[in-house]
């Protein structure tokens, strides 16, 4: 039975060729997708454990113990602790560091680096002037407030040399500092592709916190000393807010982070992986039927002259074995490519990644082998099972060939059940988990019920069909005449375009819930804040509010706070300007209830804690004191409007830091080009500032869903790919099986060409009846999240992108004339002769 096998194996090379594709192509994703996951992540924890290289121990403010008095408290180290550090037994040398954002512009005005990995510390000069964790390249170390030091690669990029001017921005301001020197670090971030400015200790300090303050300690061990020894002299000096942590902890915690946010990117991309592969199990699935059913008389045979049931399902399951291990290690092959293509992409968008060789880890290599064999296997088990069960006589006469009416019945029963159960999910879900799980059920009781949903679906393209006379007609019969097969071969590509279409769908939508939000709730031109996101200055405000052109500007700070004992968020703004820069509908009060001690919420906070207008409340400021605050005012809230809202000159005596989120600017005559230019040349020109008008807002989350959408676009389309397979797949069998009868077509008058379009409008047929229901059950998932989505975003609406639907129809005609190139230019070339009498 085993060489029975492998010489079926070998007899059909062209056949079994499409199916190794499709398993290798779903292999190779997964592959891939562990290949690069591996290799960014060694690539980033190999830098971050450089960055730990001069440090044994490091001491830390313990922030927990800080809130227990205060909400906000935002704990430092002291000069003193430094001190002690060092003189502690076993220790070599103390260093301290505090740090924050630095935006260093280049010498076009534009931001250098990341924005959200553009940091700034302190060179901290020791023994001999110099702080080892930066080694000077060139010129020397920053002194005094009008000097930096750049990294290397920052400094290369940006094109400064020793002894230029180069404009810094922290949190607003820009300064314009002299480069004193140029260093090279190991720093995790620099090597990501962000940038790193040093100033000196006293500062920085002045910049990120408070003169003798700073945010960690790092202590160098004496030789013959332990970090664990370390760490326990050092604990014996720290006061109940800090904690020390040794390097060796510090480098686990910081890989087992790094490890986490790859988890994310690594389940999306094996979701896809998952999708093609499903995909494939209906290819390898169909091709295995197609391929038992050409064979019944050679295995009814087999039956006769004594192999047993279990011996030809075990004959089928070799074939499947031998299948699956081919594309099994072309699968892997393919994936190692796959990952270094996907680095090298991501380097080619701009994002840096530290340098790093390829992983390729055991598990990725069995990973690969046990999905390739075991998808193939699980595909075949139910065609060698079937064919097994069919009575040697009754296959010999072909009695088998005709399903059964118990068995379509029994098949649409449970297709309707599975359907029934899972749109009943979807339409009650109450989380995403439940809308997946729903979804699955769907698609799969859809593919089951597919064979009944064929003929009138495919029916009622008859009268189009007609237009092409004879080969036309033909077309709508041969793909009726075998429901399961068309089912099969339709579900493939049903299954990609559903996923495309409710994506799109559920994309569209949310844009216009965002457009909806970001016009409809605000009234000012503009909204100033960091690229970085970071705070802004409070400069900022004053000198907005000073221009000439401003005639409202408001604050939105934050403040965090213990409301009746519950952590909450305070936002601190202009209560006297709000009314001219927000657009909000209020349920009870109004802006003029947001003075002194009464505040402004969102109805959703309203009925969280049960307040109405007048209500009043205990709050914790983040400074550890205690006051009470009335309800003066009930806004209807959404995702950019909500929290409770504080005058900003309540709230500043509380605040130990003050900065803003972003400031709110209304001016003469709306937004304009000239106006906005003038703000941000009364800002300095600072690059790290953005200053974006509503539709600016909109078109920003606009661009991120874009790209996030075509990025699933072209994960889907691999699926999309491995259709194009089972199409390809199904009528190359469907032309080999019916040789006979296209013999017979030939010999009565039926031209090469009328052949040609014959199995081409088959195709046709074929591939739209599965794009009209992945676009169908698209829609229908797309409304059907709507429910779910409403919860975070208020204004989100069901939009159909009429447009779009219409082109993945396109794309599915498209497929059915591609796929059927090949398998119609054979039919055409058979011989009819030969043909009729082929057996």
């Amino acid at each position: 039975m085993f060489r029975t096998a492998l010489r079926n194996v070998l007899a059909h090379k062209a056949r079994l060729l499409m199916t190794v594709l499709a398993v290798m192509l779903g292999v190779a994703f997964v592959s891939g997708t562990l290949v690069f996951t591996s290799t960014i992540s060694d690539a980033y924890q190999k830098s971050s454990e450089k960055g730990f290289t001069g440090v044994d121990v490091a001491v830390e403010p313990h922030r927990k113990s800080s809130e227990k008095d205060h909400p906000g408290a935002v704990p430092r180290l002291g000069q003193s602790l430094l001190d002690q550090a060092a003189k502690v037994p076993g220790a070599a040398s103390a260093t301290g560091t505090v740090s924050g954002f630095a935006a260093v512009a280049g010498k076009d005005g534009k931001l250098v680096g990341e924005g959200f990995n553009s940091s700034g510390a302190n060179y901290y000069a020791g023994n001999g002037g110099k702080d080892p964790r930066y080694p000077l390249k060139s010129g020397r170390a920053p002194r005094g407030t009008g000097e930096i030091a750049l990294d290397a690669k920052t400094a290369e990029r940006a094109g400064y040399k020793v002894g230029d001017s180069v404009r810094v921005s922290v949190d607003g301001p820009v300064l314009t500092q002299k480069l004193a020197g140029i260093f090279t670090t190991d720093d995790g971030n620099v090597a990501a592709g962000g940038s790193l400015a040093l100033f000196d200790t006293a500062t920085a300090q002045q910049l990120y916190a408070k003169p003798g303050e700073f945010d960690r300690i790092d202590v160098k061990a004496a030789a013959g000393t332990s970090q664990a020894a370390l760490k326990t002299s050092i604990e014996k000096i720290l006061p109940k807010d800090a904690e020390a942590t040794t390097a060796k902890e510090l480098a686990d915690e910081q890989s087992r982070a790094i490890a986490q946010s790859m988890d994310g990117m690594r389940t999306s991309l094996l979701v896809f992986a998952g999708i093609s592969l499903f995909v494939g199990i209906f290819i390898i699935a169909n091709t295995f039927t197609m391929l038992v059913a050409q064979r019944t008389k050679e295995l009814a045979l087999m039956r006769a002259v004594g192999a047993s049931r279990r011996q030809v399902t075990r004959s089928v399951l070799i074939e499947a074995f031998v299948v699956g291990s081919v594309a099994g290690v072309a699968g892997l092959v393919a994936g190692i490519g796959i990952g270094a293509g996907l680095r090298s992409l991501i380097s080619g968008t701009g994002a840096t990644v530290p340098d790093g060789p390829l992983v390729i880890a055991p598990s990725t290599v069995v990973t690969s082998l046990v999905v390739g064999i075991v998808v193939t296997m699980l595909a075949a088990w139910l065609p060698g099972r079937r064919a097994a069960k069919i009575p040697p006589v009754a296959a010999m006469n072909s009695v088998h060939a005709v399903a059964t009416t118990k068995s379509l019945v029994v098949r649409n029963t449970i297709g309707g059940i599975i359907t029934a159960a899972g749109a009943g999910l979807v339409l009650t879900a109450s989380s995403s988990t439940m809308m997946g799980l729903g979804a699955g059920l769907v698609l799969i009781g859809v593919f089951v019920l597919t064979p009944l949903l064929s003929r009138p679906v495919i029916a009622a393209a008859a009268p189009v069909l007609r237009l092409f006379g004879m080969p036309g007609k033909l077309a709508r019969q041969n793909a009726v005449r075998n429901p399961r097969r068309t089912a099969a071969t339709a579900s493939a590509l049903m299954i990609g375009l559903t996923l495309i279409t409710g994506l799109t769908v559920i994309a569209g939508s949310v844009q216009q819930a965002i457009d909806k939000m970001a016009t409809g709730a605000l009234k000012a031109d503009y909204v100033v804040s960091m690229a970085s996101m970071t705070p802004l200055s409070t400069d900022v405000e004053k000198k907005l509010s000073a221009h000439p052109d401003v005639t409202a500007a408001s604050p939105l700070r934050s403040s965090p706070a213990r409301v009746d004992g519950d952590h909450q968020s305070l936002t601190g703004v202009n209560g006297t300007t709000m009314g001219k820069l927000t657009n909000l509908d209020f349920t009870a009060g109004s802006f003029a209830g947001l003075t002194g001690d009464k505040v402004v919420v969102d109805d959703a906070t309203a009925r969280t804690n049960h307040w109405k207008l007048g209500s009043s409340f205990d709050v914790t400021f983040e400074d550890g004191k205690k006051g009470r605050l009335t309800v003066g005012g009930v806004f209807k809230g959404n995702e950019l409007m909500r929290g409770i809202w504080v005058d900003k000159e309540t709230l500043a005596p509380h605040q130990s830091q003050i900065d803003d989120r972003q400031v709110m600017v209304k001016v003469k005559g709306g937004a304009d080009e000239k106006v906005k230019d003038s703000l941000a040349k009364a800002l300095g020109d600072n690059p790290a500032i953005q200053i974006q008008t509503k539709q600016d807002i909109s078109d920003g989350i606009s661009k991120a869903i874009s790209l996030l959408l075509n990025m699933l676009y072209g994960l889907l389309a691999m699926a999309v790919v491995v259709a194009v397979l089972g199409v390809i797949n199904t009528l190359a069998m469907s032309v080999f099986e019916r040789q006979q009868e296209i013999g017979m077509l030939r010999a009565i008058g039926l031209d090469r060409k009328g052949i040609k379009r014959m199995v081409r409008l088959e195709s046709l047929v074929i591939s739209l009846f599965g794009g009209v229901m992945g676009v169908g059950l698209g829609v229908f998932f797309g409304w059907a999240a709507g429910d779910l989505i409403k919860k975070g975003i208020s204004t989100y609406e069901l939009v159909l992108p009429w447009e779009r639907m219409g082109v993945f129809l396109l794309l599915a005609a498209f497929v059915g004339v591609l796929a059927a190139l090949w398998p119609a230019r054979r039919a055409a070339k058979l011989n009819m002769l030969a043909a009729i009498k082929a057996e």
